[in-house]
């Protein structure tokens, strides 16, 4: 495989920058408020530096694990370069956590400090009572202070060190610690920034939070490596997107599939075309009908793409000229190579559904393994492949397709039914606003399909109603065995749907009526 990065870091990279494009701006971030910060490249490298200087001062070094418990705002971006700069390791967490939550993700990675908002202190002193009063470091007190001394010239930093500590999202299982180093987010941004044709004219704008990967590899990374601008929102406002996009002068941005349909149901205007926007990335699945009305309301391409946490995001993604491959993800990046394995543990034929595997090499093109947890290190990383748990195939094209995340594909009767499949058709139908499908256990047919459906305000659904509007669409093995009509489905921290919350209450039920 080819090594794109060698063994730079990412504070080489910023160095780099600040060498040859000093003058260029670097980065806008702009609040809920509207207000905005901007630097430019040699802003952002001396900023870093000096906090990199007051972290050290604080007592933080190399291999300290450090929660960075922030939306998307100039304390997150500059945090996470200085704790690099001095080999530590940032543990972006969600504002949106409970305690609860906050004390699992803090415990696990074995942190020594914070960095968070004021009206998240109270947050986070409850949930990490053992962190020193000098440890907590909150915005706009004692947040600046950080930045008062000289800038930092200490610890040597290798591109296969920890950078960050990403934990997954805990849908059917407890939240794993994701090890990323230099070399991964390097990787990543390299192979993003290639695959996009970027180049340092152009802005990358996301309001998708940089406490995930999915904002770090799709906008400010690419950015970063060839000398572009990144623009980060604080949060998503469908009403107010497309004005933003033409007010930074976006021409890339990247998108997740609610917001995709949210921009579809905001009414036409001239705002539609008012932007420079070539291409958007975006990596779940929308209907083939919204993609197409999308595409032609929006002038936009939008590229669809696979990734996940432990690939540091992207694996695939829509080829920008030619076939992009619809309803594929695409194309695996430069670097990037996929495999699908059969149940025999073999490699799956031509249109095979199987696990879709990641070549690579841990710390560098995947991640170095999940922290302090080796049995699921071993599990996920065999002889150079990163197992995902996520089932595909290929077809004669090399074209990948996404099927259903491994855990959600339901067995019955001897046949593998997609629950994403039978979501998507749920979804189709014009009184549905939500919809889950899982699978509990039946004693002859291996499981039954149990369909949760949310109807939209205002809309009354009868689960007959629901059935019949599936029987013409699916085969007979892949109708729900029974369709509950919920007010809401549980949701995670970050809104998706929590399956595991469902299966609980299916187990419940079953064991109540004595089975």
């Amino acid at each position: 495989m080819v090594d794109v990065v060698g063994s730079r870091t990412l504070n080489d990279l910023l160095d780099e920058r600040e060498a040859s494009d000093g003058q260029r701006t670097a980065c806008t971030i702009e609040a809920l408020s509207g207000e905005r910060v901007e630097l430019t490249y040699a802003e952002l490298a001396s900023t870093t530096r000096r906090l990199a200087g007051g972290f050290s001062r604080a007592g933080i070094g190399k291999g300290d694990a450090v929660l960075v418990h922030l939306p998307n705002c100039v304390e997150l971006v500059l945090s996470w370069f200085a704790l690099a700069r001095c080999g530590a390791v940032m543990v972006p967490s969600n504002p949106l956590l409970t305690v609860r939550e906050i004390a699992y993700a803090a415990t696990k990675a074995e942190v020594v400090a914070a960095v968070t908002r004021p009206d998240h202190q109270a947050a986070i002193r409850q949930a990490v009572p053992g962190l020193a009063d000098d440890k907590v470091f909150v915005t706009g007190t004692t947040f600046p202070a950080l930045l008062e001394g000289d800038e930092f010239s200490g610890a040597s930093v290798q591109d296969t060190d920890v950078v960050e500590m990403i934990f997954t999202s805990g849908t059917t299982a407890a939240p794993k610690g994701v090890l990323l180093t230099h070399a991964n987010c390097l990787r990543s941004g390299e192979q993003v920034a290639k695959s996009l044709y970027l180049t340092p004219d152009d802005c990358c704008l996301s309001a998708l939070p940089a406490f995930h990967v999915n904002a770090q590899s799709s906008t400010i990374l690419p950015a970063l490596s060839v000398g572009a601008r990144f623009v980060l929102l604080e949060s998503y406002r469908a009403s107010q997107y497309l004005h933003k996009l033409a007010e930074h002068a976006a021409t890339v941005t990247s998108l997740v599939g609610t917001q995709v349909r949210t921009l579809l149901r905001q009414p036409v205007s001239p705002a539609d075309r008012a932007h420079h926007v070539r291409h958007v990335f975006y990596a779940i699945n929308v209907l083939d009908a919204e993609y197409r009305e999308f595409e032609r309301r929006f002038g936009m391409k939008l590229l669809n793409g696979y990734g996940l946490s432990e690939a540091m995001t992207a694996v695939t993604i829509a080829p920008i000229f030619g076939n992009d491959g619809w309803p594929s993800v695409g194309l695996p990046l430069i670097d990037r190579e996929v495999r699908i394995v059969g149940a025999d543990g073999n490699e799956a034929s031509t249109g095979e559904i199987g696990e879709i595997t990641v070549r690579g090499v841990p710390g560098r093109s995947i991640m170095k393994g999940y922290f302090k947890d080796e049995a699921a290190t071993r599990a996920a990383l065999r002889d150079g492949w990163l197992y995902t748990g996520d089932s595909g195939y290929v077809d004669e094209k090399g074209y990948v397709y996404f099927v259903d995340r491994k855990k959600d594909m339901i067995k019955r009767s001897g046949e593998n039914v997609s629950a994403s499949e039978i979501e998507a058709v749920l979804l189709e139908h014009p009184g549905v606003a939500e919809a889950a499908v899982i699978g509990v256990p039946d004693e002859v047919r291996d499981e039954a399909i149990v369909a949760y459906v949310v109807a939209r305000d205002g809309e009354v659904l009868t689960a007959g109603e629901i059935l019949e509007f599936c029987s013409s669409r699916l085969a007979s093995f892949k109708l729900p065995s029974r369709v509950e009509l919920p007010a809401s489905l549980p949701k995670t921290s970050i809104g998706k749907i929590e399956k595991k919350a469902l299966r609980a209450e299916a187990g419940q039920r079953l064991e109540s009526a004595g089975r």
